[in-house]
């Protein structure tokens, strides 16, 4: 039963064809999974296995059938508690939101997965509203890493990237506005994509608008890819969404990236970058050498858009925050709250100029793509810190340090990136590297994944390592 949690969605499928798996022993696998490890690491906000049993027994007779609804049906998934989701709270990290109060309506890539028969098998935890780089709110309490718990998974979908990694599910939708889905990703050793903007729908609209994009975190580049072709849809209440993608994302994912040109940047020109991390992901980089794509050590050439960055950032935040009553923001995290006052002192004036800075960042990324097929960086320049820090200890000691600058440019620019596992420290602590593309070129980002995972296969803890690092 515990080995049937680590098997891909592409496996489950295969053995729910030929009769030889169903869908409920995959389920109980899952929750036997969220059982035994998720009182160690808190990756859930909810766990609704009386619901996720009915719905796999549901799905189970559609497969003996030879009926099945789509293309995950009986795949376990969860979502991050940012996302509605119909019958259960989304509370968004947060004791402002209550649970008392109709739930109605899936977010759209939420509907996408259940009306192709996923297994939902609960909500995973989040930073309050979503607001910092590490899962730790004050509804959920801390989310640890599970190669070590001492150590953060990052965030804000730190649950979704942990049980991705422990195998409590298979299919995992987080979010990402900053890097919220590819720094868990790469803190944890799983691949986790931000698809090009609008690419999966999204509603209610996030407070920070345009940065905020659908994520996906799984175990392998294939289970990305059939996911993406659950998700990767239009919905009406999403005014940005793009237009109806034909595009299949696991045909052809095993072209490979010869002849591809590879734009290698260690650190943007300006960036900090610890030395085991940089060596890895140099490592790493040069695989795609030996897979004859063209690879260029090159910077992208822009300047840190830190500033551009938080403009939006902090802004959102005053924007959220102006919704909430008196009672309500007495229990907000003092950190959001100080976020939002910046916000509230930034002039419609100054907005504006960000917005133009955010585009010519754009146009100058969409000229670097002519070039370019790809961008490869690190995902972040460190490892797993410590929880209950915001960001890691030379970042405390020097708060100019942005820890965090490989990410949220490309929530700027709205380009498609990943986090591919590419190998652990000394330490034991796992490193990703961030694969870039122009907009639109989703299937790309996925393509080149896949390759490396093809040399480089992905490692996931074999047991929950408590306390190993010291």
């Amino acid at each position: 039963m515990s080995e049937i949690a680590d098997f891909s969605a592409s496996k489950l499928l295969s053995l729910y064809r030929d009769r030889q798996l169903s869908p409920t022993e995959v389920t109980k696998a899952a929750l036997e999974r969220i059982n035994t490890y998720n009182s160690q690491v808190n990756a859930f906000a909810i766990v609704d296995q009386e619901t996720a049993l009915a719905e796999a027994r549901a799905s189970e007779v559609r497969w003996l059938n030879g009926n099945p609804l789509g293309l995950v049906d009986g795949i376990p998934f969860t979502v991050k508690d940012l996302l509605l989701t119909k019958g259960l709270p989304t509370r968004r990290g947060s004791k402002a939101i209550s649970s008392n109060q109709p739930w109605q309506e899936d977010a759209p890539a939420v509907a996408r997965l259940r009306e192709q028969g996923a297994v939902l098998l609960g909500k995973t935890t989040t930073s309050e509203f979503g607001w910092k780089g590490v899962t730790e709110s004050p509804l959920t309490g801390i989310t640890r890493n599970p190669w070590n718990t001492d150590l953060t998974p990052g965030g804000s979908s730190g649950g979704a990237a942990v049980a991705a990694a422990l195998g409590m599910g298979t299919l995992h939708l987080g979010t990402d506005g900053g890097g919220s889905s590819r720094s868990p990703a790469a803190l944890t050793g799983v691949f986790g994509l931000k698809p090009t903007f609008g690419r999966v729908a999204g509603y209610p609209s996030a407070h920070t608008g345009t940065l905020f994009h659908i994520g996906v975190l799984v175990r392998t580049v294939t289970d990305a890819a059939v996911m993406m072709n659950v998700i990767a849809h239009p919905d009406v209440r999403d005014w940005y969404a793009l237009s109806g993608d034909k595009q299949d994302y696991t045909f052809d994912l095993d072209k490979g990236v010869a002849g591809l040109r590879i734009a290698y940047s260690p650190n943007f020109g300006y960036a900090d970058v610890e030395p085991e991390v940089a060596a890895l992901v140099k490592a790493a980089v040069d695989i795609f050498a030996k897979l004859d794509a063209v690879v260029e050590e090159v910077d992208p050439g822009f300047a840190n858009p830190r500033s551009i960055f938080q403009t939006f950032w902090q802004t959102g935040a005053a924007k959220l925050l102006r919704g909430f009553s008196p009672e309500q923001q007495a229990v907000i995290e003092e950190g959001l709250l100080s976020i939002a006052k910046e916000g509230d002192r930034i002039t419609l004036a100054e907005y504006l100029s960000a917005q133009d800075a955010r585009e010519a960042l754009g146009r100058q990324m969409q000229r670097f793509h002519e070039n370019y097929d790809l961008l490869i960086t690190p995902t972040l320049p460190t490892v797993a810190f410590p929880v209950g820090q915001n960001r890691p200890q030379s970042s405390i000691e020097n708060p100019q340090r942005d820890w965090a600058p490989f990410t949220y440019p490309f929530n700027l620019t709205q380009q498609p990136a990943a986090s591919v596992p590419c190998g652990f420290t000394t330490n034991g602590l796992p490193v990703g590297m961030q694969i870039v593309a122009a907009k639109y070129r989703d299937l790309l980002v996925l393509q080149a994944a896949k390759a490396y995972e093809s040399i480089s296969p992905f490692i996931m803890p074999l047991e929950l390592n408590t306390n190993v690092v010291k």
